[in-house]
């Protein structure tokens, strides 16, 4: 079966006792046992819950993927990989990344006794020599939010894969319909499945995916132990979403594409950051390992001034934490997402406080450009 196909069908079968059409709500918190020992799959929902179950198996097939666990939310995923690590291991992180995931691990994960490093995705040259001893882990974002810096997915992994390091990708921004990190080499792939995978802005959720047996055990048993499980209405909304995922994810792309090349144009537009533009230093290495180039990018205005200016001139567009959507978000990342960043580092890796992070949704595409052009006018 093709992607749509699979995501309309797979795990969301009609269901066995009833012939329901739509995977049911299984909005239980325990399950009746024939027998002491007979629980027929299912005993405890924080263990396992057939609603859960469904989306897990779905996620996992589009993902090209053999095992996916489903979570309360992308960060307590992200949490549950992190937690494979152990006291004295280190884990290389790609810089450029996610506020919150920097301030995972700067906050939260040094209390284990683990130690990290960050590195340059543009300097995969000198990654294979921050590869120590120790090194457990190296954990990248591509595109990384908000500069929309490509990381060569496969090279990453063959260089892990030299030194025996799990390579762990967040694919939130590209879903599994643009971008497929398993078949890049990755070991591990996380989503905020708040994004893109649920797409209408309801969901706080997340899913790891991975083709290894050992390591799903080993998560399975951290998901089970934490209990930071996606619940039964979460998971539903999130299969029903992804029935859609493919013409939504069709139309995001079409309308950044035509938005990135609105903005290039603009004289106080300093910089738009959009793999899809020929301009982007890394368009032919997304073009390889991407089959599009999704709803996410950012402008700099140049000052905060400026952005904010802007961002209150916005009318369609909603000033929000949080993408993916079928709706226009907007942010300001320097003040939102990354404001744990330092402001000197934000300013090293480029996040300035001119910079503005577009979500494109799917609205009419000319209704899009006469909003952002009347909130250029005013900058």
């Amino acid at each position: 079966m093709k992607f749509s196909t699979k995501a309309i069908h797979t795990g969301q079968e009609p269901d066995a006792s009833t012939n329901a059409v739509v995977v049911p709500i299984f909005q239980t918190s325990t399950f009746a046992r024939d027998e002491l020992y007979n629980t027929k799959g299912f005993s405890y929902s924080r263990v396992a819950n057939p609603t859960r179950s469904a989306l897990e198996t779905n996620i996992a097939t589009l993902e090209e993927g053999e095992f996916a666990l489903a979570f309360s939310s992308g960060m307590a995923a992200i949490h549950a990989v992190a937690s494979l690590l152990k006291n004295g291991d280190h884990i290389l992180i790609s810089e450029n990344t996610y506020g919150g995931t920097f301030r995972l691990f700067e906050q939260i994960i040094p209390h284990y006794g683990v130690t990290h490093t960050f590195f340059d995705p543009l300097k995969l040259g000198e990654l294979e020599n921050k590869i120590l001893p120790n090194t457990k882990m190296v954990y990248t974002e591509s595109p990384t939010n908000p500069l929309m810096i490509i990381t060569d997915l496969a090279k990453v992994s063959s260089m892990c894969k030299k030194r025996n390091v799990i390579h762990v990708t967040d694919n939130t921004f590209m879903t599994p319909y643009f971008q497929k990190p398993l078949l890049l080499g990755c070991d591990i792939v996380i989503h905020s499945t708040t994004k893109y995978l649920n797409g209408h802005s309801d969901v706080i959720a997340g899913v790891v995916v991975m083709n290894d047996e050992t390591l799903y055990e080993k998560v399975k048993l951290i998901q089970c132990v934490v209990g930071a499980i996606s619940a039964p209405f979460d998971s539903w909304l999130v299969l029903r979403s992804v029935k859609t995922l493919a013409v939504r994810m069709k139309q995001h792309n079409e309308n950044a594409l035509t938005v990135a090349n609105f903005l290039k144009r603009y004289s106080n537009v300093k910089a738009v950051h959009y793999p899809g533009l020929p301009e982007h230093p890394q368009h032919e290495l997304a073009k390889k390992q991407m089959s599009g180039f999704g709803g996410m990018l950012s402008l700099d205005l140049g000052s905060q001034e400026k952005a904010t200016t802007f961002l209150k001139s916005l009318k369609l567009f909603l000033v929000a934490d949080s993408l993916g959507g079928v709706e226009c978000l907007a942010s300001h990342p320097a003040t939102m997402a990354h404001s744990s960043v330092p402001k000197e580092e934000r300013a090293r890796l480029g996040i300035t406080d001119g910079l503005v992070r577009l979500s494109i949704g799917i609205e009419d595409v000319e209704d899009i450009i006469d909003d952002l052009k009347q909130a250029l006018e005013k900058v």
